[in-house]
C-alpha cells in the first residue's frame, strides 16, 4: 500500500506506460487501484524485483519527478542484480537513483540509464579526472555535460571549458571562415546539443555572455593552467599521446576533467597511437583517476544503435 493515490499515479505514468514496462520485464499482471499496487501471476523472484522497482520509483515520485517507461526499463534491467547484493549494500536501482544529476535551473533531473552510467557519474564526482570509453550512444558526452553544468551552475566551479581535437575535416582551422568560435563551433556541436537538452537556451546565452562557457580547440590548450574549472575533452580517441599528456597536465587547483571517447572510431593517421588508449593503459591504477568502460549493452540513444554496433563488431568493421 502506498501513501496516496497521487503517488500511485506517478508510479504508473502516463497512460499506465510504466506499468506496461514493468509487466513486460517481470511477467504476470500488475493491478493498481486507489493507493494499492500488486503483481499477480508471477513467481517469488519476480515479486522481489517488483518490490525493489516500486520502492525505487516511489522515491523518485516523492522528489517531484515522474519516471518514464525508459527509466522503468532501466530499473527492471538491474533489479535482478539487486537480489545478489549483500545485506546493507545498496541495490543497483538505488545506485542509479542516487546518481541522478540535478542541474540548477535545469529542464529536468538526469537519471543514469543503467548501472554502467551510474558508476560513471559517481566516478566524475569522486575523482578529479574521469575517463569514459564506450561506443556511440552510451551517454558519455551527455552525462559529462550534465555533471559539468551542475558544478558550474551551482557555483561549485567557476567555468565550463569545452574542447576536442580537430582532425576529422582534414582542414587547418586557419583556413576556415570566421573567428575562433565560429571555426570550432561545428566540432563542438554535440556538446551544445547536450546543453540545449538540459538547460534553457537563455541559460546558455547568459553563461556565454559572462564567459562561464569557453570553447577551445585542443591545440590551443598548450601552456594554460586551468583552475576551478570543469573541463570536457570530447572525441578523445583522436588525441595523440603527446596531446593527451599535454591536456592532462593543464589541470590546476580545483579543476575537474572529464575525458570521453570511442575506441572504435579513431580517425588518426595509420601508425599514430590514440592518446586515449595509451592513457587507459598507463593511468588505470593511478589514484584519483577514474575509468569507466561502457559496452554495447549500455547504449541508450536508440535500441537500433545496439544492433548496428553488434553487426559491425561481428563483421570486424
Amino acid at each position: 500500500m502506498l501513501d496516496s493515490g497521487d503517488l500511485l499515479s506517478g508510479i504508473c505514468g502516463a497512460n499506465d506506460g510504466n506499468l506496461k514496462a514493468m509487466e513486460n520485464s517481470l511477467g504476470g499482471r500488475i493491478a493498481a487501484r486507489g493507493n494499492e499496487i500488486r503483481l499477480e501471476g508471477a513467481d517469488e523472484s519476480a515479486a522481489r524485483r517488483f518490490r525493489i522497482m516500486v520502492d525505487n520509483l516511489a522515491s523518485i515520485v516523492r522528489e517531484g519527478q515522474i519516471p518514464s517507461p525508459e527509466y522503468v526499463e532501466t530499473i527492471a534491467g538491474v533489479s535482478a542484480e539487486g537480489e545478489t547484493e549483500g545485506a546493507g549494500e545498496p541495490s543497483p536501482g538505488d545506485i542509479i537513483r542516487d546518481s541522478a544529476i540535478h542541474i540548477p535551473r535545469g529542464l529536468r533531473p538526469v537519471y543514469p540509464r543503467g548501472l554502467g552510467q551510474a558508476l560513471y557519474v559517481q566516478g566524475m564526482r569522486s575523482c578529479e579526472i574521469a575517463f569514459c570509453v564506450g561506443p556511440a550512444g552510451t551517454g558519455k558526452t551527455f552525462l559529462a555535460v550534465a555533471e559539468a553544468l551542475r558544478l558550474v551552475l551551482s557555483k561549485k566551479l567557476r567555468k565550463l571549458v569545452l574542447t576536442r581535437p580537430v582532425v576529422e575535416a582534414g582542414e587547418s582551422l586557419g583556413f576556415l571562415p570566421g573567428d575562433l568560435a565560429q571555426k570550432i563551433n561545428p566540432y563542438l556541436r554535440p556538446l551544445y546539443d547536450a546543453m540545449e537538452a538540459l538547460v534553457p537556451y537563455e541559460t546558455i546565452r547568459k553563461m556565454e555572455e559572462s564567459r562561464a562557457i569557453e570553447i577551445a580547440p585542443l591545440a590551443y590548450m598548450r601552456g594554460r593552467s586551468l583552475s576551478d574549472c570543469a573541463v570536457i575533452l570530447d572525441e578523445a580517441q583522436n588525441t595523440t599521446r603527446e596531446q593527451m599528456k599535454m591536456f592532462l597536465t593543464r589541470m590546476g587547483a580545483g579543476a575537474r576533467a572529464i575525458i570521453a571517447g570511442d575506441a572504435t572510431q579513431v580517425d588518426l593517421p595509420a601508425r599514430v597511437e590514440s592518446g586515449l588508449l595509451h592513457a587507459a593503459g598507463i593511468l588505470r591504477d593511478v589514484e584519483g583517476i577514474h575509468f569507466s568502460f561502457l559496452r554495447t549493452r549500455d547504449v541508450v540513444r536508440n535500441p537500433l544503435i545496439k544492433k548496428i554496433i553488434r553487426a559491425y563488431d561481428e563483421n570486424g568493421a
